[in-house]
């Protein structure tokens, strides 16, 4: 597997974890709205995974198919916060933006060492992982 490849494989996990994240949150908050929100960017996160996993696959590699460890430490974390909190559907959100700080980060840092194809793939999607951890942002110090 050659580095490029392991460093998308890498972005996928990442983002995947955001993903399910959103996913989960969206079953646990009451708010319609909040759902309606975690829909959608469950749904970005999608579009990111799947053109990181065309490029892995066009290179003849597999692209991978699950999360990391951490990520589902993140959520089982935000599970129990959201138990003992007063506001659960705040504690998603805090939860959420900080996921969004470790998608961008980990983008960014990618972006720093690439060869220029990886740099193109990457700055097609950096919009949408800068405009997720936006939107995250703002709504949690909405709530705050």
């Amino acid at each position: 597997m050659s580095s490029k490849t392991a460093q998308l494989n890498e972005l996928i996990e990442i983002t995947r974890d955001g993903q399910r994240f959103y996913e989960h949150a969206h079953d646990e908050v009451k708010d319609i709205r909040l759902q309606a929100l975690f829909r959608d960017m469950a749904r970005a996160k999608t579009e990111v995974i799947d053109a990181l996993a065309r490029s892995v696959a066009a290179n003849h590699s597999q692209p991978a198919s699950g999360g990391t460890l951490l990520g589902k430490l993140r959520q089982l974390y935000a599970d129990t916060r959201a138990t003992l909190a007063k506001d659960e559907d705040a504690t998603y959100v805090a939860q959420l933006e900080e996921s969004e700080d470790r998608i961008l980060h980990a983008f960014e840092d990618a972006l720093e060492g690439a060869d220029q194809d990886l740099r193109v793939l990457l700055a097609m999607e950096m919009p949408k992982v800068r405009a997720c951890h936006a939107r995250m942002r703002a709504l949690k110090h909405s709530l705050q």
